[in-house]
């Protein structure tokens, strides 16, 4: 799983708890990393969502509370300095499970966060910090359904 860090193309990960994922397994062994643990029950809503967000990653007083000012605060983070990023997402099926239509904007925002920090402004491709989205389902059957969920999404976009 580790090469998953440093250069998988899984822009944004899915497993079920079968494939229990231990986090020591996720990061590398050395640096400074934060990892945002976010459960989907908490989140399904984009209100509720806004602010675990902000709670976890410490949203600066001026975050906006929508989606445009989400994406940039994902995109930004230079209050939270670090090696690298892991965004961890438990009960993952629920998550914004109120509205297809903000699941799908959260979906594309999270892509479009983890490609930014892979190549940021002025910096070859590769060459960014490593931004990281694992989303955890309780069955394989629930992993499969919020993969087609997030390629569509992300399908959506281009």
């Amino acid at each position: 799983m580790n090469s998953w860090w440093s250069g998988s193309t899984d822009q944004l990960a899915v497993c079920s708890r079968s494939a229990l994922v231990e986090l020591a397994a996720v990061l590398p062994a050395t640096g400074r990393f934060v990892v945002a643990r976010l459960d989907g029950t908490r989140m399904t809503d984009a209100a509720h969502a806004f602010y675990e967000f902000s709670d976890a990653l410490l949203f600066p007083a001026y975050f906006g509370w929508n989606w445009d000012a989400l994406s940039d605060c994902l995109r930004d983070l230079n209050w939270l300095p670090a090696d690298g990023y892991l965004i961890v997402f438990e009960n993952a099926l629920q998550l914004l499970s109120s509205s297809a239509e903000d699941q799908h904007t959260l979906f594309r925002i999270l892509y479009q966060a983890v490609r930014h920090w892979a190549s940021p402004l002025g910096q070859p491709e590769g060459k960014g910090s490593p931004f990281k989205v694992l989303l955890l389902c309780d069955r394989d059957e629930e992993a499969a359904l919020l993969r087609q969920e997030i390629a569509y999404a992300i399908h959506k976009m281009r």
